[in-house]
């Protein structure tokens, strides 16, 4: 059982899960930032990512502004996964292990992963199809409190709908569009909680394994959406994290072409479907 991204990470560079990182080239690198407006929204998210592209994949992983500098792409094309994985800021350490993860195994030919295509439309309905996507992992008993870790307010609804009590979590709200104020305290509302969902962004500052280590112990049900590093919070399946919504580049904010992402259901030592 693997029970840390730095264990992960070991196990990477040691060979252990498929070709040595330091034969595996990056062949391109992103650094990209989006500003995104849904029509009758009043809050502009803003977005930033690294992707490191190898063979027929992308890592990705989101983070802060001021964290990465553009110009670090100057000089990651044509490095080894290895030489990241061991001395890069974490965002690219990230990205380079969701994509060596990935192209191990790829998304679409992985055992367990249930596709579900997002539709060609606007913003507003490619938004909707995701997390309609997401909620179907949800697993939400009448009363149950579910600590949401990164908040997206269409997650919020999905719970509050299925009977659930919510407790919202995010470093950059200070209230969900329904009204519903929201902790800056995660490990607050992971005690507090029956159940927890997080999206992948607590692999980039640094809170996944807190998080994962306090599901563990308190024994309760952890999903996971992904667009950040989703290759390697699915490398947990089994070992702290129940489900995972992984949503591997292009993301869907970025297309308006029906594009794909994976469910995984791990439960009792098997994936359902």
């Amino acid at each position: 059982m693997i029970d840390s991204v730095t264990a992960l990470t070991e196990s990477v560079l040691a060979g252990e899960r498929g070709p040595a990182p330091s034969t595996v080239p990056v062949i391109s690198a992103f650094w990209l930032h989006n500003t995104t407006r849904l029509p009758g929204a009043d809050v502009t998210y803003k977005n930033y990512y690294v992707l490191l592209r190898v063979g027929e994949v992308f890592g990705a992983c989101a983070f802060e502004e001021g964290e990465l500098d553009p110009s670090y792409c100057a000089d990651v094309s044509g490095q080894s996964l290895e030489a990241l994985l061991v001395d890069a800021p974490l965002p690219v350490r990230i990205a380079a292990l969701d994509a060596y993860l990935a192209s191990v195994e790829p998304h679409h030919e992985a055992a367990g992963a249930e596709e579900i295509v997002l539709p060609a439309g606007t913003p507003d309905v490619r938004a909707r199809a995701r997390d309609a996507a997401v909620a179907g992992l949800l697993d939400v008993a009448e009363g149950s409190k579910v600590a949401l870790i990164g908040v997206v307010n269409p997650l919020v609804d999905a719970i509050t709908s299925r009977g659930g009590i919510c407790l919202p979590c995010d470093f950059n709200l200070r209230e969900t569009a329904s009204g519903l104020p929201v902790s800056r305290d995660m490990t607050e509302v992971l005690d507090a909680a029956d159940a927890v969902v997080a999206t992948g962004m607590t692999l980039s500052n640094g809170s996944f394994d807190v998080l994962l280590d306090r599901c563990r112990e308190q024994a309760k049900p952890l999903a996971v959406y992904a667009q950040t590093g989703s290759a390697v919070v699915r490398a947990f399946l089994g070992s702290g994290v129940t489900a995972v919504s992984a949503e591997p580049f292009p993301f869907s904010q970025f297309s308006s072409r029906p594009t794909s992402l994976y469910r995984y259901h791990f439960q009792d030592g098997a994936f359902r479907t």
